[in-house]
């Protein structure tokens, strides 16, 4: 997996390379404050004692601004940090970017999807296509099956 480097709020840059021997959750979504990416992201919250039980740090990501994914992560009370991607660099890395229908037009946005990257630096698994009901459920499984 290609190094990077991206914004993420708390005034922080993500890096891939160099981070704590851990697993790194990186979930891709479209929009904050939007109500599908507003209940995937209440869902990694509630679970996130389990992530870091499991040895994981999450993260989101979407194409929104620092300033939107402050409000986003303040409002709903997220412990983790949001990797703001404007530019998509990240988003074409991982392949996100996708045509989508939207009221009967094509629309091209990010497509929900979540990528564990092990301690290594070595993407592990991948979900695309994401169907938010029980997804952090299925990543917790997946997590803990590792050895």
């Amino acid at each position: 997996m290609a190094p990077f480097n991206a914004p993420m709020t708390g005034g922080q840059t993500f890096a891939l390379e160099g981070r704590p021997a851990r697993y790194t959750v990186l979930y891709f979504y479209p929009k904050d404050n939007t109500p599908g990416c507003t209940t995937e992201s209440i869902a990694f919250r509630e679970a996130y004692p389990q992530f870091q039980a499991l040895g994981a740090d999450i993260f989101g990501l979407s194409r929104d601004s620092l300033r939107s994914h402050e409000n986003f992560k303040s409002k709903l009370g997220l412990p983790f940090e949001l990797i703001s991607d404007p530019e998509e660099a990240v988003c074409s890395q991982f392949n996100v970017m996708k045509l989508k229908n939207m009221y009967g037009k094509q629309v091209r946005g990010v497509e929900r999807s979540t990528f564990v990257i092990d301690a290594q630096g070595r993407l592990v698994k991948e979900w695309r296509g994401v169907k938010v009901n029980d997804h952090v459920t299925e990543v917790l499984e997946f997590l803990k099956s590792q050895p």
